[in-house]
């Protein structure tokens, strides 16, 4: 999402402006919430189009801070800011250059207490980067969650086997071998437990051979992107996030939301959402597999923290705001 803000009167009140891809469902959803939005084309990470749109824009409605979310916005704004304040949001723990645009923000809104030590070990000052963490609006993961899924039939599970779900884009951070690896110890304690893997990316077609080399076609299922994750997530007997980095992890808010048991490993910001009871270290297999067996046999869901609502989230980053106006 790019926004633009400035503030307007005695009153500190903010006038906001999205500027993202014409037509996405960002878009469609900010315009039916009362959000001034104006679509641009964006159709590639640094879309010349989108760095001619963001010039006009920026000199017509005169903003004073501008929040990028991302590093492609984060380029293209930096080159046509024309002074004006920017926030970024940083989402990943991932290293950045000693020359890159995230040199570049007055703010940097990080996602996690994890997020944020990542920055500052690699040179930004303390004081220029503000922990805001993910929030999510919990009645609306509900909603989505209450309309069934049957991924039970369209993966070929027993209506008695338990289920173990993992949602997560299908890259190596997400570390699904673990995953795998572990569904394989765990089939020795748990022989009618199914692993069902939501998510598309680059590693399918290995994920597969591995599962097949292990033996656990049977039992471990990759079934592509799914739209309706919550309907997926409320299916589950157990959540499972096997993340080797994290900015935070925020799926597990909707499997908290959705009263799921959740075992997630200790990656970058998971151990902010969750306690350490349900946490195993980062590629310990046989640990997370038998976290599972024990959380299936003794499920205990965690209570959702109530600081990572969507309306703490906006508050925290509303105050980001107040401090550059």
């Amino acid at each position: 999402m790019r926004l633009l803000c400035r503030e307007l009167g005695r009153e500190a009140e903010i006038e906001q402006a999205l500027v993202t891809k014409q037509g996405s469902e960002l878009a469609q959803r900010a315009a039916a919430g009362g959000v001034r939005v104006l679509g641009t084309a964006w159709e590639i990470g640094l879309d010349p189009r989108a760095w001619w749109h963001l010039r006009r824009t920026i000199a017509a409605f005169q903003p004073d801070v501008i929040h990028v979310h991302d590093s492609h916005a984060l380029t293209l704004v930096a080159a046509v800011a024309m002074g004006r304040e920017i926030v970024a949001t940083r989402r990943v723990e991932f290293h950045i250059g000693r020359f890159g645009s995230w040199r570049r923000p007055d703010r940097i809104i990080a996602i996690s207490a994890a997020v944020k030590n990542v920055l500052i070990a690699d040179g930004i000052a303390s004081g220029a980067v503000v922990v805001v963490h993910d929030g999510i609006d919990v009645d609306e993961v509900r909603r989505a969650g209450a309309v069934p899924l049957d991924v039970r039939r369209q993966a070929g599970i027993p209506a008695s086997a338990a289920i173990a779900v993992a949602a997560a884009a299908l890259t190596g951070e997400k570390d699904h071998r673990t995953l795998i690896r572990a569904a394989r110890y765990a089939r020795a304690q748990r022989q009618e437990l199914h692993w069902v893997i939501a998510g598309a990316g680059k590693l399918r077609e290995s994920l597969a051979a591995e599962i097949q080399r292990l033996g656990l076609g049977d039992r471990v299922h990759l079934i592509g992107h799914v739209d309706r994750v919550d309907a997926l997530i409320a299916a589950a007997s157990v959540f499972v996030l096997s993340s080797k980095s994290e900015g935070l992890g925020s799926v597990v808010l909707n499997a908290l939301a959705l009263g799921r048991p959740v075992v997630a490993t200790a990656a970058g910001g998971v151990p902010e959402i969750l306690p350490p009871e349900v946490l195993v270290p980062v590629e310990a297999a046989e640990a997370l597999a038998q976290k599972v067996v024990d959380v299936l046999d003794h499920p205990a869901p965690v209570p959702f923290p109530p600081g990572f609502t969507a309306t703490a989230m906006a508050q925290g980053v509303l105050d980001v705001y107040r401090t550059l106006l």
